[in-house]
């Protein structure tokens, strides 16, 4: 239960939404309530607490490039209407807004706790702190007053989009200081929490490393290649993306490690055999098993002499331009997908490697032949009056000891 001092603090969320709580109760929470005069102004004041807000900043912010006939009225009728609304909401009857010399301040008779104000005071907290538990506590701390972007569905905004990549670096920081404490203390039940939190608030920057680590350090084996997969497949979806180097250098030591009970030969056969069932056509594999069937390959290729190709399969639009975004994107995508198992041998492997595109690897097969399946692939591929289509990139796979590598 909230003390009596706390009741009267008055709560504002810059990081994801915008929110302003007075004793509990929303004073603005909705979503189409923070893109108001109201909300704009709020933001400004309680953001700017100590330097105040100069009133061409403010009329800028509320009123941008329209045309208004005395500005100064304006304003005096939107700091009116906001008093009558925080009034409404049940804050104590003062002047919560007042002008100096053309500055415009938060009254200091209310008190204010702002998210990242307070991530901001932490994080300081943290990097003057001595004792290193401390100091790994405030970065923790820190760390979770960041729930999203500083005023996300404001990227328009420049002065949003300036404090947003501001207070991202500073969130960066954190996380990076807290996992350097973590690993020396080798705490990696923390730093997996911290990995999987930090992926979730800032998606797609790489966090997904420190989760990984946490993994192999744990000797969670089986969860961190299942994790493993899960992000190569999110980063393909979400940016076309394969995943970064010090994932790889994890997932090798993670190989290097696993060891499996003693089995009789037959047994550890039955369980490397495909399942019955699987389903006809190419052999669909992730990124990795598919550039470790690559490399496998290169190296049967210097005792033989077989002839192989890599394909590359990415959907076009009707000017033949690479697709790189969309719903059409994803169903097109999954449709070659469909075209190029049907259309290959079962002895030949594909993996998706971005949005819309597909690597195929030809076993013992000519570049006659790869132009034969291409055609296949467009057969199962367009339908009725379709005007995207597939572009081909074909590459012999050298026979040599040290050719060219898939990275």
């Amino acid at each position: 239960m909230e003390s009596n001092e706390e009741n009267h603090i008055l709560y504002v969320q810059m990081f994801g939404n915008f929110s302003l709580t007075w004793n509990g109760k929303p004073v603005i929470g909705a979503s189409k309530s923070s893109e108001t005069q109201f909300a704009y102004l709020m933001q400004q004041l309680l953001h700017n607490r100590e330097s105040g807000v100069s009133r061409e900043q403010l009329g800028q912010i509320l009123f941008g490039d329209r045309d208004v006939s005395d500005l100064n009225h304006a304003m005096r009728s939107v700091i009116y209407n906001a008093k009558k609304k925080l009034k409404e909401a049940g804050l104590p009857d003062v002047n919560y807004i007042e002008q100096k010399k053309g500055v415009y301040f938060w009254t200091k008779e209310i008190p204010v706790r702002e998210d990242a104000a307070e991530m901001e005071r932490l994080y300081e907290e943290a990097r003057e702190e001595a004792d290193p538990g401390q100091r790994l506590e405030l970065y923790l701390e820190a760390c979770h007053c960041y729930t999203g972007e500083f005023l996300g569905f404001q990227a328009s905004s420049i002065w949003a989009a300036r404090e947003s990549r501001r207070y991202r670096k500073v969130f960066c920081a954190c996380v990076e200081g807290a996992v350097r404490l973590l690993r020396e203390k080798q705490d990696y039940f923390r730093m997996e929490k911290i990995g999987l939190y930090a992926a979730r608030v800032h998606p797609l920057a790489d966090w997904e490393t420190v989760t990984m680590e946490a993994l192999v350090g744990m000797e969670n084996d089986e969860e961190a290649v299942r994790f493993y997969d899960d992000t190569v497949e999110l980063y393909l979806q979400e940016q076309g993306l394969r995943p970064s180097d010090r994932l790889l250098e994890l997932l090798n030591k993670l190989g290097t490690r696993i060891e499996h009970q003693y089995e009789v030969l037959d047994l550890i056969q039955m369980q490397l055999t495909e399942e019955e069932g699987e389903e006809p056509g190419g052999y669909l594999c992730s990124y990795p098993v598919f550039q470790g069937v690559y490399r496998m390959v290169e190296r049967m290729m210097e005792r033989g002499g077989q002839s192989v190709y890599l394909m590359l399969c990415t959907v076009v639009d009707s000017k033949g331009n690479p697709m790189k975004e969309g719903a059409v994107l994803s169903e097109l995508s999954e449709r070659l997908k469909e075209a190029i198992g049907q259309s290959i041998r079962r002895g030949d492997a594909f993996t998706r490697y971005g949005k819309g595109q597909y690597l195929v690897l030809l076993i013992n097969t000519t570049r006659e032949n790869c132009k034969i399946l291409q055609r296949r692939i467009n057969e199962h591929f367009v339908v009725r009056r379709q005007r995207t289509g597939v572009q081909y990139h074909v590459n012999s796979v050298a026979c040599t000891p040290h050719g060219e590598r898939l990275v």
